[in-house]
Formats: structure tokens, C-alpha cells, sequence
């Protein structure tokens, strides 16, 4: 019995010692503890942002961008969509009247137009998206280029007019309307590919600072029936819409469009026919401002990787997360007829 309690004792012993060594060794050192927070930096998810515009967003889109031509005839206005849009492109038509090319990837607003007709030098820039492209009919030369290639069109003559209608406040042609969600389902029916590769942009941080001359005020003169405007508002680091020197509106939310990141370009313009219709470059390279936080800074531009881009020294320049607007202006007589900034 001595036996057997003494070695009783002994085990119990030995275990308790045990126990205890192995709870120091668990023990938290302060190195350890230091350690605690960068394990868990490491394994944080990523920031998702949209691709176009670098704003965050609550969930990674790999959905196709749809660019919409849009009219900007004074009986067009106030047009709606456009607030929604992630990039606008501005160009001219015959007629001397620009039309905005508007492309949408992180918003799918129900209502957009009125829709317009295409050009070829519009389906270069939307191919260059990889865009699902939305227009009502175009010029021969265009439609014989959709004919005869691989695109994924949405015509709403030729093509899918479920996807259009008509707003009887307005007259034809300026009342034609189209939604996101309705060019997207009838991209689906059509059997083109939802998913796109969408170009890839840089941006900058909020807090980052760029240098250049003072462009808070911004006049873009295409013709004397044409002429667009910004003015920079400092308080929300945003470019202000003007058209014919008035605020620029959205129809549909009565609020004044905005940029956060201005491109203005000067591209060989050259007249085909009698009806005015227009050869553009859309490749480059060429001469144009970019405007930035009230800040001009003087820039070529190019497109590349499928997208119009400001270069400086040969570097790509990159833009403030948020939306921005390209204006494409004739080289002719001078870049300085059609752009003035103070």
C-alpha cells in the first residue's frame, strides 16, 4: 500500500509539472503580441473598386461595359443618364452638333438617351471597350462596318428595338430612350458574351496632389451652335457640366452633371461629304490638357490598350477616382480656337 501511494504521488506530480511547462510555453510573449496585428493586415480582403471609374464597390463586376450613343441637339436637353455614366466622350457629327458616347460598367440606370445614331469612328473608341454598343441606325459607312464585323450590336432599327421607347413629351428623333438592364437582357437573347475586357485605368489617392497651371475654368468651343464648359467646385473636388453656358442637367434628377477628371484633345478632323459627315483620328498621337483639381497640365494622348490616355515624358497619367469626361476637338485652325482655360 506504501508502494502504490507513493507512486500515485510520484505521477501526479509529474503530470501537475508537466501541465505547467507546457502553459508557459503557450504563454503570449510581447513578441508575440506584436505579431497578432500584421497576421491580420496580411489577411485582409483587398479594396474592390469599378474598373473605369476606381471608385470602391461592394462587390467585384465582371460585367461587359454598354456604351449608348446619346443626342445633345438643344431639343435633346436635358438628357438623362449621363450622371450615371462611369465615361463620356464628346465628339462631333455632321451638322457641327456633338453626341456623347456614355459608358456604363459600375451603374445600370433604368432610364438613358435619347439615343442616337452611330459613326465609325464611334465604333473604334467602342471596340476599344469591348463595348455592347447602343445607337438608332448610323451612317452607310457605319452600319456596313457592324455588318460585316464581330460586334456586339444593339441597333434599335436593325437590331433589338425591345430594348427601346418612345417618350411622347418629346418629339422624334429626340425621344428615344433605352435602359441598362433592358440592353444587357437583350444582349443575353442576341447570345453575346455579358462578360468584356474592360481597359485598365491607374488611379491616384485622394490625398495625392498634382502640379500645373490654374484650370478652374474651363471653355471648349466646337463650333458657334456647339460649346461645352467646366467650373471647378473646390468643395467637392468636381468639375461643374456646362453646354451652351448654361448648367448642364440631368433630366431625371434635376442635378448638375460633374467630372472629377477633365481630358480635352485636339484630333485631325476631316470632312467626307456634302452632308458634313466626319473622318476623326481616334489613334493619335496628339495634343490636349488635362484638368484636374482645378490644375491644367498640358499633355499628348494616345489610344492605347483600348482607351483615349493622357501622357506626360512618355508615362501614362493617371486620374482621381471618380468619372471622367474626354472632349475631342478639331486640330483646325488651332487646338487654342477651341480650348481656353483660366
Amino acid at each position: 500500500m506504501t508502494y502504490k501511494k507513493t507512486a500515485a504521488l510520484l505521477l501526479t506530480a509529474a503530470l501537475a509539472a508537466t501541465v505547467a511547462g507546457c502553459s508557459r510555453q503557450a504563454e503570449p510573449t510581447p513578441q508575440d503580441n506584436q505579431a497578432v496585428p500584421v497576421q491580420k493586415a496580411q489577411n485582409q480582403v483587398p479594396e474592390i473598386t469599378a474598373p473605369l471609374t476606381g471608385l470602391p464597390a461592394e462587390v467585384q463586376s465582371t460585367d461587359r461595359v454598354v456604351m449608348v450613343m446619346i443626342n445633345n441637339h438643344n431639343k435633346a436637353r436635358p438628357q438623362s443618364g449621363l450622371d450615371k455614366a462611369d465615361m463620356v466622350y464628346e465628339m462631333l457629327e455632321e451638322g457641327l452638333i456633338t453626341r456623347f458616347m456614355a459608358f456604363y460598367q459600375s451603374h445600370s440606370p433604368e432610364i438613358v438617351g435619347p439615343v442616337r445614331s452611330i459613326r465609325p469612328y464611334n465604333i473604334e473608341i467602342g471596340q476599344g471597350f469591348d463595348a455592347i454598343m447602343s445607337h438608332a441606325g448610323g451612317s452607310v459607312a457605319a452600319l456596313s462596318i457592324i455588318r460585316n464585323g464581330n460586334y456586339a450590336d444593339m441597333d434599335e432599327i436593325y437590331a433589338y428595338p425591345k430594348a427601346y421607347w418612345r417618350d411622347k413629351s418629346r418629339k422624334a428623333p429626340h425621344n428615344l430612350y433605352t435602359s441598362i438592364e433592358k440592353l444587357r437582357k437583350g444582349a443575353s437573347e442576341k447570345g453575346y458574351n455579358l462578360g468584356g475586357d474592360v481597359p485598365v485605368f491607374t488611379f491616384m489617392k485622394e490625398e495625392d496632389v498634382v502640379q500645373g497651371e490654374a484650370g478652374t475654368k474651363i471653355s471648349v468651343r466646337y463650333s458657334k451652335r456647339n460649346t461645352a464648359g467646366y467650373e471647378y467646385d473646390p468643395n467637392t473636388k468636381q468639375y461643374m457640366r456646362l453646354t451652351a453656358g448654361k448648367p448642364h442637367m440631368d433630366k431625371e434628377t434635376g442635378k448638375q452633371l460633374t467630372a472629377t477628371n477633365v481630358l480635352v484633345i485636339a484630333a485631325r478632323h476631316r470632312t467626307l461629304d456634302g452632308e458634313g459627315r466626319l473622318e476623326i483620328d481616334t489613334v493619335g498621337p496628339g495634343e490636349g490638357y488635362l484638368f484636374q483639381r482645378g490644375q491644367a497640365r498640358k499633355i499628348t494622348w494616345e489610344r492605347r490598350d483600348g482607351a483615349i490616355r493622357a501622357y506626360q515624358d512618355g508615362a501614362e497619367l493617371p486620374m482621381y477616382p471618380g468619372t471622367t469626361w474626354v472632349n475631342v476637338v478639331p486640330t483646325t485652325p488651332s487646338f487654342t480656337e477651341h480650348l481656353t482655360f483660366e
